[in-house]
């Protein structure tokens, strides 16, 4: 699979600026990471999905960002980071194809990547009709335990809103988890950096990874139609200090394992068989 590696090379690169001239490679008023996050995903299911590969040569699916889902039961609303869909009436949500949002994102592609995206029929941002995949992702970079409850409830009202607009659909949620010791947070460095010595938050690490993702792995997956929960659900532990220094991938342990089922891979292969077995005859 290429999207943990495209995540981290992408935020390796410092691209958010705040408003005292500083560049960040994580923000967290910045949607920067889940964009990135998302954009890998699909590309991965492209890349393992013949079927959705095939809808797409034939121009009966797109995507849309920042779609809206209503959850019918409760007229809660929520918005989605990317959607897979069938073309809806509407004249909103054209734009960029999914090769360019590479490029509008500044997503960092290796050669091989470049090739393998340029190999893949054009993917249009569409109107949304009817929602076949939805993704939603999330990051956990500092203060992990205070993070938790939210990090938990947005999450879960995810999913709940994806199948309470469209029950059919295949709700997946991504989380990155941070295992460095030391962050540099945006919020406590609100200021020209280098004029002061940074304010450095410190992590009790493993724990704090540990804790996070034994919290992440509560979130309910959905094993039929008729429940809730995520039907796939993926988690990518990496470190970064947010200093500007390379972020790191860590496929050790405390990240899942390949087998795991929370393994990137497994959200993939899980996402793509389903996928297939639901919209095969599209």
């Amino acid at each position: 699979m290429r999207g943990p590696h495209i995540i981290v090379r992408t935020l390796s690169r410092p691209a958010v600026r705040d408003k005292f001239g500083n560049v960040w490679q994580y923000h967290s008023r910045s949607d920067r990471h889940s964009k990135v996050a998302c954009w890998s995903m699909l590309f991965d299911l492209l890349r393992h999905s013949p079927v959705l590969v095939d809808q797409v040569a034939r121009g009966v699916v797109g995507f849309g960002i920042n779609h809206e889902m209503y959850e019918f039961d409760t007229g809660r609303k929520k918005n989605l980071d990317l959607v897979l869909c069938t073309p809806g009436s509407s004249g909103r949500g054209r734009g960029p194809d999914f090769a360019e949002l590479a490029a509008e994102y500044e997503v960092d592609l290796s050669a091989a990547e470049r090739r393998e995206l340029a190999e893949l029929p054009r993917l249009p941002r569409l109107p949304v009709g009817s929602v076949h995949v939805a993704l939603e992702a999330k990051a956990c970079m500092t203060a992990h335990i205070k993070a938790l409850p939210r990090l938990f409830d947005e999450l879960n009202s995810s999913h709940a809103a994806i199948h309470g607009a469209a029950d059919f659909a295949i709700a997946t949620g991504f989380a990155i988890v941070n295992l460095c010791d030391t962050f540099l947070s945006p919020g406590l460095n609100e200021y020209k950096l280098g004029r002061r010595k940074p304010v450095v938050s410190r992590h009790r690490q493993p724990d704090d990874t540990l804790r996070t993702i034994g919290k992440l792995k509560e979130i309910r997956r959905r094993v039929s139609q008729n429940t809730g929960g995520f039907d796939a659900l993926g988690i990518v532990v990496m470190r970064m200090a947010n200093d500007g220094t390379p972020v790191e991938l860590v496929e050790q342990t405390p990240a899942p394992a390949p087998d795991d089922p929370w393994h990137y891979d497994q959200m993939i292969r899980r996402m793509a068989s389903l996928y297939a077995t639901k919209f095969a005859n599209l």
